[in-house]
């Protein structure tokens, strides 16, 4: 729920300033009739003058501007005095931060002013404006009409009578009926309650009506200002989302107060913020709690209107609320991290920086999700793709120059010879060849298999989650290179393409077939494709029969992908060469391989039955 400060009396400890104080350059003598004697009159009259002098230096005479903000029951007749014969004084109270204002209580020892007007200031003194103007007579003195005649009108005489001569009261109330506020934290509220500063204008002397004719005493000994206690009733201003106030460290030379607990008393203060708000009077969202605009609390309604926090994954201290995400996000989430750590970035500290991969075993939020690539200088392409990135983000692979494979760059594609610092150059032959003379391999045996998943997407080779987003991965636009090394479950590779008849017949295939592509499985010596016979257009001394059969792949990228490619669920013509003493089908970078197509099947046969000899 939305919260309230209690309500204190912002006055106490603190001293207010005036313009003049009586006996502040010397001694003065001043008179005043005995409060009992105005409050209890027996005849008509004021009795007898009571004359003393006041000393602003000396305790025992002085009446100071302090003495209107302590403690009215501790020290009852203690009061404030101006100096002798002034018309105008002011009375100032700063309170060097924001609070709420409830209402203000003036307890006048001389006769109240005959004219007086309130003011607060919101920006610490800078303007001011009017809370209230008080008058004997609105319209004569402020053009204003009597709010006595006029409900809401901004001035009244209902304070400004001379009687009683003392001890009369001057009151101010915030909230009135002329001005109802539903939500205490809306901006119409915080423009009528919220202030820095208040003052009291006393703009005209007036005596009591008791003073005879025939006065003892010279006149100018009455004529002063003079008030008991000034007590303005206020809460801490914390926006709906603290219910305590708290006293911060002073500055030099000031009082830090507290005579009411948990009330707002202290010359320097903060709000003990909840609903993961922060600041002085809780203005802001917490550092890591920006994952929505900050709201005051809704005094109407009660919501708390709490500060959301950013997800991070723990990679970070603070976020900021950006409103570009925050619309972007159909209005459910503008939190932007920062200064991710562990290696992490992203608006939400989501994949891994520059030259590191993420640890699929590990959870995001670990601090060690995040692993640095580890590529071989000679064999990883840095400039193929996006400059700053060394390894795939997701898997680790390092970008490869072309004919490089394993996952660091570290040798070469089988059909590739002479690892250097452009990679490896394509072999010249139907198959393999020696990866470091380029010598072509006459057998099937000869050839080294590596332990590398292939045929289409492996999907343990590279574990994904199915539920993260495609837009956390996102790559630039000048990106080069084949899709299979940047993503996975989408294989490239550059294939043979079906030319003339005397470059189709040149290639001698042992055997052409279409065949649907079943599955692909490591075997952990080589890989093998299952795959299902549908008909054959050529075969050599391996028979082959319309069934369920074996085929192995020589070429494979290590993203989990056959070059050719081989997508499991697909019909492809086929045409490839032959191991006779192992009865394999084999396919490698030389093969012919296509999707079927019947006016493909059909130009094959006819060169196999017409351009072949």
């Amino acid at each position: 729920r939305s919260c309230n400060p209690p309500v204190g009396n912002l006055a106490t400890g603190r001293t207010p300033v005036t313009l003049t104080t009586c006996g502040q350059n010397s001694t003065e003598l001043y008179c005043f009739y005995p409060d009992q004697n105005l409050l209890h009159q027996v005849s008509h009259g004021c009795g007898q003058p009571h004359c003393t002098k006041c000393n602003a230096n000396q305790p025992d005479n002085s009446h100071l501007p302090a003495d209107m903000t302590d403690d009215f029951f501790a020290n009852p007749i203690s009061w404030w005095q101006s100096a002798q014969g002034v018309h105008k004084e002011e009375i100032r109270l700063d309170f060097e931060t924001e609070f709420y204002l409830t209402h203000v209580i003036a307890v006048f020892k001389s006769p109240r002013p005959a004219a007086m007007v309130l003011e607060r200031s919101q920006d610490y003194g800078q303007t001011w404006r009017p809370y209230k103007y008080f008058s004997v007579n609105c319209t004569a003195t402020f053009g204003l009409q009597d709010d006595l005649l006029e409900e809401g009108s901004i001035c009244t005489s209902r304070y400004s009578d001379a009687v009683p001569c003392t001890r009369g009261e001057v009151i101010y109330r915030a909230l009135s009926p002329a001005n109802k506020i539903e939500d205490p934290y809306s901006p119409e509220a915080q423009d009528l309650l919220k202030l820095t500063n208040l003052r009291l204008l006393l703009l005209k002397r007036q005596e009591c009506p008791c003073h005879g004719s025939g006065l003892v005493e010279k006149p100018q000994r009455f004529a002063h200002y003079a008030i008991y206690d000034l007590i303005i009733r206020g809460s801490c201003f914390c926006n709906g989302h603290a219910e305590q106030y708290k006293a911060a460290h002073s500055a030099p030379g000031s009082v830090s107060f507290l005579r009411e607990p948990g009330s707002c008393v202290a010359v320097h203060g903060t709000c003990v913020c909840r609903h993961n708000t922060a600041g002085d009077h809780c203005e802001k969202c917490a550092p890591l709690y920006n994952d929505q605009p900050w709201k005051p609390g809704d005094g109407k309604t009660g919501a708390p209107n709490e500060c959301r926090k950013c997800r991070c994954h723990n990679h970070a201290d603070s976020c900021h609320f950006d409103l570009s995400v925050w619309l972007a996000s159909g209005k459910r989430s503008g939190g932007v991290c920062d200064n991710c750590k562990h290696n992490t970035e992203g608006h939400r500290c989501q994949r891994c920086k520059p030259g590191y991969y993420r640890d699929r075993g590990k959870p995001m939020s670990s601090t060690e999700v995040c692993r640095p690539c580890t590529c071989q200088p000679m064999g990883s392409a840095n400039a193929t793709f996006s400059r700053s990135w060394r390894c795939h983000p997701k898997t680790g692979f390092c970008y490869c120059k072309p004919g490089v494979a394993g996952p660091s760059c570290d040798r070469c594609l089988m059909g590739y010879w002479g690892f250097g610092e452009n990679g490896c150059r394509p072999c010249d032959c139907a198959r393999d060849c020696d990866q470091h003379t380029g010598n072509c391999f006459n057998g099937y045996d000869n050839e080294p298999f590596f332990n590398i998943p292939i045929g289409g997407r492996i999907p343990d080779l590279v574990q994904t989650p199915a539920n993260e987003s495609e837009e956390e991965w996102k790559w630039n636009d000048h990106e080069q290179g084949f899709s299979a090394l940047r993503h996975p479950e989408k294989c490239v590779c550059k294939e043979k393409v079906l030319g003339s008849v005397t470059d189709f017949c040149q290639m001698k295939y042992a055997y052409v077939i279409k065949a649907r592509i079943l599955s692909a499985h490591d075997k952990g010596t080589h890989a093998e494709v299952v795959v299902k016979v549908k008909k054959v257009l050529k075969s050599g001394k391996v028979k082959i029969a319309r069934s369920n059969r074996s085929i192995y792949p020589e070429s494979w990228t290590n993203r989990g992908c056959t070059c050719p490619i081989l997508n499991p669920g697909t019909d492809y013509l086929i045409a490839g060469q032959e191991d006779s003493r192992t009865s394999k089908l084999l396919v490698n970078m030389n093969s012919l391989v296509k999707p079927w197509k019947a006016y493909l099947g059909k130009q094959v046969s006819d060169i196999l039955r017409t351009g072949c000899k």
